[in-house]
């Protein structure tokens, strides 16, 4: 059971592609968050630099970026309801 103080724990997927970047990160995870910018917060208290390749300075999410929230598209103000399912997933381009 979680305090007050403590926000409910939700449910993050990370992309594929940060398995180079990040080796220690599981694609699958649970991190205590209450907004998707929070949640980046915590992602990157983990793992240095890793809020910097989902979010630029502005701060917004990068143009190749995308968060869905239990299935909705999300951005950096998005709040996090409790056992929220949140995907990060990045856009593949090439020709």
């Amino acid at each position: 059971m979680c305090s007050m103080a403590e926000p409910a724990p939700v449910t993050v997927r990370l992309p594929a592609q940060f398995e180079h970047l990040f080796p220690a990160a599981p694609r699958l995870l649970e991190l205590q968050a209450t907004s998707v910018d929070t949640l980046l917060a915590a992602l990157d208290a983990r793992w240095p630099g890793m809020r910097d390749r989902i979010a630029d300075s502005s701060p917004a999410l990068r143009r190749h970026v995308n968060i869905f929230v239990n299935g909705a598209r999300a951005t950096l103000d998005a709040p996090l309801p409790p056992g929220a399912d949140v995907f990060i997933l990045t856009a593949i381009s090439g020709g």
